[in-house]
């Protein structure tokens, strides 16, 4: 983003009624503390527990890592907005956060392709799933998907770095985001949305291609078991992936089918903000409560806790 005479940006956010700040400060305040819980929670386990260094633990701590980046991209500043009164952001912070909040939302689609890829190795070819799933193969993966996440990003970040900014300087969100950037601007905008399009489409169709023939071959595996109490235990282990899988394709499509329907803007709004803080706080939930490993060692180190305390 260019800078042209505006230096500072307002964020309007969802509202300028009191009360429903109050409201939303309670709701934001609530589910990032419980977004933070959760993922630390994740990640101090797979580090402490020995039984959760599996490739799929492995994933799912750096996922749970990334989610914590995503919603304290945004959240901490909005909180901080209703606090204070204070909506001026300046016109650095305002691109560090643009850079940050697509850079970790691009890299979680990747991240959920690469864990239904090791999903589709671990029940589709278990013979051969801890060699090709080694140590050295889990963090190539993992970096593969911030790279990924940056290269997608680099294209619209450097037609957004050139954008101008003349006379408004009211952004129509909570925090922020490119398209509402791109409607207060005085440059020619219409590469720089088609490149957004551009870029989000192929994401989407590439990482949920990905996601989609792992579990088509997943579920044509599964259906092969010939025990019931087989294929139960298979489901389980992919259920919780295919549900947080579900809220998160489901809600960026949403946002990105009509990106320039004028009527809709406080409806996805509210859908972004939704995505910041309540999807990074249920996924802590939904792949604790459906796998007994993460829950067995939950408490065992609930136990190990008590009795380091009663000493």
């Amino acid at each position: 983003m260019r800078n042209g005479t505006v230096r500072k940006f307002i964020l309007l956010g969802l509202t300028d009624d009191p009360e429903l700040q109050g409201l939303i400060f309670i709701f934001l305040f609530l589910t990032y503390t419980l977004s933070l819980t959760g993922n630390l929670t994740i990640i101090t386990l797979t580090f402490v527990d020995s039984h959760l260094k599996t490739p799929m633990y492995f994933f799912l701590k750096n996922f749970s890592f990334l989610e914590i980046s995503f919603t304290s991209s945004c959240i901490p500043r909005y909180l901080y907005s209703i606090a204070t009164g204070d909506r001026v952001i300046t016109y650095n912070a305002c691109a560090l956060q643009v850079f940050f909040t697509d850079l970790c939302g691009v890299t979680e689609f990747f991240m959920l392709a690469t864990m239904s890829y090791d999903r589709y190795l671990a029940i589709c070819k278990p013979l051969h799933y801890v060699t090709i799933m080694s140590k050295r193969v889990c963090r190539i993966l993992i970096i593969s998907c911030w790279m990924a996440g940056l290269c997608v990003l680099i294209p619209p970040l450097s037609l957004g770095l050139n954008l101008k900014f003349c006379d408004s300087n009211k952004i129509n969100h909570f925090g922020c985001d490119a398209f509402p950037l791109v409607k207060i601007s005085c440059s020619e905008t219409w590469l720089m949305e088609q490149t957004v399009i551009i870029c989000a489409v192929l994401t989407l169709n590439m990482t949920l291609t990905c996601v989609v023939l792992s579990y088509a071959c997943i579920v044509k595996t599964i259906l092969r078991f010939p025990s019931a109490q087989q294929r139960k235990k298979a489901f389980s282990t992919c259920s919780s992936h295919m549900i947080v899988v579900s809220i998160t394709y489901g809600t960026c499509i949403f946002i990105y089918m009509n990106p320039t329907a004028k009527e809709e803007v406080a409806i996805k709004k509210v859908v972004s903000l939704l995505i910041f803080s309540v999807s990074p706080m249920l996924n802590p939930f939904i792949y604790t409560l459906r796998n007994n490993q993460v829950k067995k060692a939950f408490k065992d180190s609930v136990k190990r806790i008590a009795l380091f305390s009663s000493k």
